[in-house]
Parts: C-alpha cells; sequence; structure tokens
C-alpha cells in the first residue's frame, strides 16, 4: 500500500474564527502617555489588499526589556501597568490594521553590540504556510545606524523598507506590508 501524502493547509482564511480579540491591536491603553498609533496596510504581489489577514506584533518595553521569562536579563514588569508587549490586529477589507503602542527600548544583540528600538511583527494570511516575519523600525533613531539586521541588508531600498514613515500632521507611523513582488517587505527566515 503506498502512503498518500497529507495536503498542506495555509494559515487563512479564517484568522477571524479564534484569533482576535477586542482590545488586541491595543498594546497599551488608548490615552496612554506617548503611545503611538501604527498604521498600515497589507499588500499581496498583484498589489491588491488582503483583506482577511492577521497582524501580530511583540516587543520589548521602553527600557528594553521584557516581562517574559525568556529574556536573559530576567523577567521585569513594564513601568507603564497597560503594557502587555502583544499586540493582535485582523486586517480591514481595505488591508488596514493599526496597532497602539508605545517605542521600545534598544535590545542587547547577540553578538554584544545593540539592537535599534524595534517591533516584531508576523503575519498570518491566506495562501501562506506559516507566518511570515519581520520588523518595524523607527524613523531618525540614531541607533538603526549599527543595527545588526539593518547592516545585513546590503540594498539601501531594501532596508528602509524596514522603517516606519512618519504619518505627516499626527504623531502616527506607517508601515505598509508587501507580501512579495515590486516593494516587497524584508522577511525573516526564522
Amino acid at each position: 500500500m503506498t502512503a498518500l501524502l497529507t495536503p498542506s493547509q495555509t494559515a487563512g482564511p479564517y484568522l477571524a474564527i479564534g484569533l482576535p480579540w477586542l482590545d488586541g491591536p491595543f498594546v497599551v491603553a488608548d490615552d496612554t502617555p506617548d503611545a503611538i498609533t501604527i498604521t498600515g496596510a497589507i499588500w499581496d504581489g498583484a498589489g491588491e489588499p488582503v483583506h482577511d489577514a492577521l497582524v501580530e506584533t511583540w516587543q520589548a518595553d521602553p527600557d528594553g526589556r521584557f516581562d517574559h521569562p525568556g529574556d536573559p536579563r530576567g523577567r521585569r514588569r513594564p513601568a507603564e501597568p497597560s503594557f502587555r508587549g502583544f499586540g493582535r490586529c485582523l486586517t480591514g477589507p481595505d488591508g488596514s490594521y493599526r496597532i497602539v503602542t508605545l517605542k521600545p527600548g534598544p535590545l542587547p544583540s547577540p553578538d554584544g553590540g545593540t539592537e535599534a528600538p524595534h517591533i516584531d511583527v508576523s503575519v498570518f494570511a491566506r495562501g501562506l504556510l506559516g507566518r511570515l516575519v519581520t520588523r518595524i523600525y523607527f524613523p531618525d533613531d540614531p541607533a538603526n545606524a549599527a543595527d545588526p539586521l539593518l547592516a545585513s541588508i546590503a540594498d539601501p531600498a531594501r532596508r528602509a523598507r524596514l522603517i516606519a514613515r512618519s504619518e505627516p500632521g499626527t504623531s502616527g507611523l506607517r508601515f505598509d506590508l508587501v507580501l512579495q513582488g515590486e516593494g516587497e517587505t524584508p522577511f525573516l527566515d526564522v
């Protein structure tokens, strides 16, 4: 008897059934001092919005620490009581998402250097066999120049796709994600 392979399953499109929760987009409460709103959209390779994706974020607190047992420096509760370090948002019909958070602090890198403040992002969507992982870096942060991941990307245009853009007239940032093709967001092999 010949064994049959189980067909591959994609990560979507049923993400809305059990993964989101009401305050998922709020890493901190909306009215938290120094809160930053990051908005963006997810685009497929044909330039169409991905209306049924899920964006997850994971980050350090403003002091560069994690309230997590995996932090090699030891777990520490953040100074801001509403900060949870994790966000989750479904995309809207236009592919848009919104996360409210605080800017994280720099982190020690495994090589002994320093990683610039950044937010880790996972994207789950129809047609993906798993998640895509990338980072959001902050514009005009001097630590970007020495960040090991940013420094490893030789093409300045690709490197720039990991840095959020300031939204004119607001304190918010914009970070679009392009899943493939021209202008593709650099994704990490994790």
